[in-house]
């Protein structure tokens, strides 16, 4: 039986459990990130570690937190049918409009910071960490008003019935690859990308794909404020993007249309426009602040 390296998380859990069940039945092994540096990619790491240790044949990762240059030997062989790669605001109100004025909002994403208060300059954004469950739970024992999630997420854990609303991409651009699964191999390993194979969802595959090349071409990292979305519409793909400094005090937006069959282009189009626009400096300043 092929097996699925994931982390133990139970949202990680849930998405190889996904998997598993495209896949026509697998066998699940979690992965450890003790030992790995504490960033965020760390997760990534541990899964990475135990496909190149051949504890595993495919690795199940959140595409958002996948870095843009994967460990050496391993590939993205597919990506399945793409959650709705919205945020979804759980507190008060129908809308952003409509939530209460001075609100406290809890992230820890600089990309949702930067965009919520570049919409409402009086929210009271502040750091919040921990799985989907932890931070469910001190939204509800009052220590915030609101907490933003990916929608993507809180389906896949059954609890979307939390959701107020979704995000509208007009006012908060999704991160590049949220709600969308990759599925990571060795290079070479033709019966683990032919088992992958079954799950692949070409609009997906192309979305993921034009989205992780404007990151590139920006140099972003999953912890820099900006959000890439991507969609294939027919023939075309529309991708669209926000650059901005974490304090929402300055930012740029931006909108192109490419065939959908050269999606990797229309990426680098969109990424080559916010450059020359200034994106590349407001990322600069971002990390500047960010690293004090």
């Amino acid at each position: 039986m092929i097996r699925i390296a994931t982390r133990g998380s139970a949202l990680a859990l849930a998405q190889a459990g996904e998997v598993a069940a495209l896949l026509g039945g697998a066998e699940l092994v979690e992965a450890s990130s003790d030992g790995e540096p504490g960033d965020k990619s760390r997760f990534v790491r541990g899964v990475e570690r135990a496909l190149l240790a051949g504890e595993a044949d495919v690795g199940v990762h959140s595409a958002k937190d996948l870095p843009g240059e994967m460990a050496t030997g391993l590939e993205i062989a597919a990506v399945p049918r793409r959650e709705d790669p919205a945020d979804a605001w759980i507190g008060p109100g129908a809308s952003l409009a409509e939530v209460p004025e001075g609100a406290r909002v809890g992230t820890a994403s600089l990309r949702r910071r930067a965009q919520l208060l570049a919409a409402r300059p009086d929210l009271r954004v502040e750091e919040l960490h921990g799985n989907v469950d932890t931070r469910l739970r001190k939204l509800a024992e009052g220590e915030l008003d609101a907490i933003v999630l990916a929608v993507a997420g809180l389906r896949r854990l059954g609890r979307e019935g939390e959701i107020a609303f979704a995000l509208p991409a007009e006012t908060m651009v999704p991160a590049a690859g949220q709600g969308a699964l990759a599925l990571q191999v060795r290079h070479g390993d033709a019966e683990a990308t032919e088992r992958c194979a079954r799950a692949a969802d070409a609009d997906a595959v192309r979305e993921l794909t034009a989205e992780r090349a404007a990151v590139a071409l920006l140099e972003a990292t999953c912890a820099s404020p900006i959000g890439i979305h991507a969609r294939v519409d027919g023939e075309t793909l529309r991708i669209e993007a926000f650059v901005g400094l974490p304090d929402g005090s300055e930012w740029l937006r931006d909108r192109v249309e490419g065939d959908a069959k050269q999606p990797a282009a229309a990426g680098a189009h969109l990424a080559e426009r916010l450059v020359g626009a200034g994106a590349r400096e407001i990322l600069d300043r971002a990390e500047a602040l960010d690293a004090r």
